[in-house]
């Protein structure tokens, strides 16, 4: 059997969440399942990382194409199109983007959450061509024409579509956790629910885990400027991620406590990232709140080692990679109250209200005040992160292939 997969968001050199869940699942597919030949379709050529962990030497049974597309968008929907035509596998799998219009007739897409549906205000609308008025003029026009008024050139409007068009015409879909697959089936009553599988993300249990070498945590250390203590929030800077709230609560308890620790915020900017460096600098914390943007995946592992406090404030997820990583690294982690992250942590982390920053301010001081409640659930971190890994993901995505 022939697999192709969309490999181009794992190709990607800056990666959030979906991009990760792409590159790890790919290589651990090919590592696990050497019965069936795979083709990784890709928009430019594989970036020397990834060429390296996907070992085309050893592994005979990968073969990567290029499929060269002139213009900056809509590669999957045109270029992909046509190779779905002219040269089609017998499975796609598409990991973290939109399907292509043709495709054969087992096809797989992941859904990573449709939180565009219900915080619609939290996305940037932009869709814009090398920022030219004229092109986006003309899109939008083709797009209502097309579309008959339905959509318009916009990214929530693209993301409704595409998700729509993958839950029509996928032979399956895969949620990445049981609240996702709920929330598809509550939003898009057609669905029949055996056409989801749930598969739960994973992480690198290999990299996020206990350190104890301090010869190299001073290394990084050293490289981020960081020699001081600190709470730690991992993840994209954007509206959605509930940031405000965060920087809200730290404020706050920088005034009730004579402290020293300062904020460490890890990720790409994203929506919203310019009003929340102006309510930083309108609080006064711009010296205890560090931004260190994107950090290479090698050194953030010893960064969640010496958190204080990992703090996630999402108002929605499809998942929270993060909040595994932080717990396998032995950080304590306080989360936002939303079901999916009551399902993925359980009992192993602590929960605030994600719209009361007092709140959030209350449970950042308890956590530092009480070693108990602390080591407590470190420890129950370090036993919840054992029920994901990214070889249990691929396995599972591999028996939902071979179910097909």
């Amino acid at each position: 059997m022939i697999i192709g997969i969309d490999a181009s968001r794992a190709n990607k050199n800056f990666k959030t969440g979906t991009e990760w869940y792409s590159y790890y699942l790919i290589i651990n597919l090919i590592e696990l399942d050497r019965k069936n030949k795979y083709i990784l379709y890709s928009d430019k050529p594989l970036n020397k990382a990834f060429l390296n962990n996907l070992n085309l030497e050893k592994n005979k049974h990968v073969k990567v194409k290029v499929l060269n597309w002139p213009f900056k968008y809509l590669w999957t929907l045109g270029r992909m199109s046509l190779e779905m035509v002219f040269n089609r596998p017998d499975v796609l799998f598409i990991p973290a983007h939109v399907l292509p219009f043709f495709f054969p007739k087992k096809t797989i897409n992941t859904i990573h959450d449709i939180a565009f549906v219900k915080n619609n205000c939290l996305y940037s609308q932009e869709m814009s061509l090398e920022n030219s008025k004229n092109s986006d003029f003309w899109l939008n026009f083709l797009v209502k024409f097309f579309t008959l008024g339905r959509y318009q050139f916009k990214s929530t409007d693209y993301l409704n579509w595409s998700t729509k068009f993958a839950l029509k015409r996928a032979k399956k879909i895969i949620a990445v956790s049981n609240f996702t697959k709920n929330e598809i089936l509550d939003n898009y009553k057609k669905i029949n629910s055996e056409k989801i599988s749930v598969v739960h993300n994973g992480y690198i249990d290999s990299l996020y885990k206990v350190i104890d070498d301090k010869e190299s945590t001073e290394f990084v250390f050293k490289k981020y400027g960081i020699n001081y203590k600190f709470f730690l929030y991992v993840g994209r800077l954007e509206k959605k991620k509930n940031i405000y709230t965060l920087i809200e609560a730290f404020s706050i308890y920088k005034e009730n406590n004579n402290s020293s620790e300062k904020l460490v915020l890890i990720g790409s900017a994203g929506h919203g990232y310019d009003e929340m460096k102006y309510m930083i600098e309108e609080l006064g914390i711009e010296e205890d709140v560090i931004i260190l943007g994107w950090v290479d995946e090698e050194d953030l592992a010893y960064i969640f080692n010496k958190a204080e406090v990992f703090i996630f404030p999402s108002l929605y997820e499809g998942f929270g990679i993060p909040v595994i990583q932080a717990m396998a690294c032995g950080a304590p982690v306080l989360l936002s109250d939303i079901e999916v992250l009551r399902e993925v942590a359980q009992e192993a982390a602590l929960f605030f209200d994600c719209h009361n920053s007092s709140e959030l301010s209350q449970k950042m001081e308890l956590i530092q005040n009480d070693k108990k409640l602390k080591n407590d659930l470190i420890a129950r971190g370090l036993l919840r992160c054992q029920n994901f890994s990214w070889k249990k993901c691929a396995k599972e995505t591999l028996d939902v292939i071979n179910n097909l």
